[in-house]
């Protein structure tokens, strides 16, 4: 695209590259695909980015992306405030209210330590879910992080961090999805899926 296209639209390729999990070729498309839009569809989806960027902000109790005071989440009496699940971004919170079955709130951290990506712990929002877990009203902390490398790391760091406040910690269980088949999975699914066995 540098070698045939008009450098706006390569600067602008560029900027939607550098958003997570777009490559270049998608980038190219998107950004042929504002060409292709009307003046005012653009003018509208930069006034949504704008707007975005100026009026949401991060809740001052779990971190979770909010235009209110308070998140709908903190805001919402009906919440159990004694468990707090720890989750890594806002999006992960979605996934936990699809379940329909969890009723108590949430912490984001925006991030996982990852030394190798220069990500130290004081980068993420831990000191205030340290200052939360503080004032004695949470029972349990549910450490809901990926199970990769970086999200193992994490939480048990945050666990041990926790552990002088006398704060019961879980981590979810890992394993095999339903429907899935033993011939396809991979060993740490396999090993996750026996360690977290349970009675029946």
């Amino acid at each position: 695209m540098a070698d045939h296209g008009a450098l706006p639209l390569v600067v602008l390729a560029e900027q939607f590259a550098r958003l997570p999990g777009i490559g270049m070729k998608s980038a190219q498309r998107l950004a042929y695909h504002i060409m292709e839009m009307s003046d005012a569809d653009v003018d509208a989806f930069v006034k949504a980015i704008k707007a975005a960027k100026k009026t949401v902000h991060t809740c001052p109790v779990c971190q979770n992306f909010t235009e209110q005071e308070l998140c709908c989440f903190c805001s919402d009496p009906r919440r159990d405030r004694r468990t707090v699940c720890v989750v890594e971004t806002p999006k992960d919170i979605t996934a936990f209210e699809r379940t329909k079955e969890y009723k108590g709130v949430y912490h984001v951290l925006h991030g996982l330590i990852s030394p190798i990506d220069g990500v130290r712990p004081d980068m993420l929002k831990i000191k205030e879910l340290l200052s939360r877990v503080n004032d004695g009203s949470v029972d349990e902390v549910i450490m809901a992080t990926n199970p990769t490398v970086e999200g193992e790391a994490t939480a048990m760091y945050i666990s041990k961090l926790l552990k002088p406040f006398g704060v019961k910690v879980t981590r979810l269980a890992f394993g095999l999805p339903i429907g899935g088949t033993l011939e396809y999975a991979d060993e740490i699914t396999l090993y996750k899926a026996l360690e977290n066995r349970s009675e029946i």
